[in-house]
């Protein structure tokens, strides 16, 4: 199922690594290193009207199948995303459960 993250940018639930919160990570030395490294490749895609809040690290599928990272950072709060990625996840299930009765 693919989520929401701002603007118009959606991404797959299971490409989904990790969803941080944008203040509290930036904290650490490493990952503004990780950060500025992922915007230097390119890496880095803005889903952010307005300043971010958050960041995902997603994992993507290239042609070739080898993997790759992608940097998303969203406008909505970490939290917010967790809760649409529930929700997600709920519905699959009750879907999978409908289709088994």
């Amino acid at each position: 199922m693919y989520l929401n993250i701002g603007k118009t940018t959606v991404i797959q639930d299971n490409e989904i690594i990790g969803i941080f919160d944008l203040d509290n990570c930036s904290q650490s030395l490493l990952t503004r290193e990780f950060l500025s490294a992922a915007e230097k490749k390119g890496s880095v895609v803005n889903a952010a009207e307005d300043i971010p809040n958050s960041f995902l690290l997603c994992s993507e599928r290239e042609k070739n199948t080898s993997e790759k990272t992608a940097v998303y950072l969203s406008q909505s709060t970490s939290r917010t995303l967790e809760k649409r990625i529930h929700q997600l996840q709920t519905e699959r299930r009750n879907t999978w459960r409908k289709s088994m009765n």
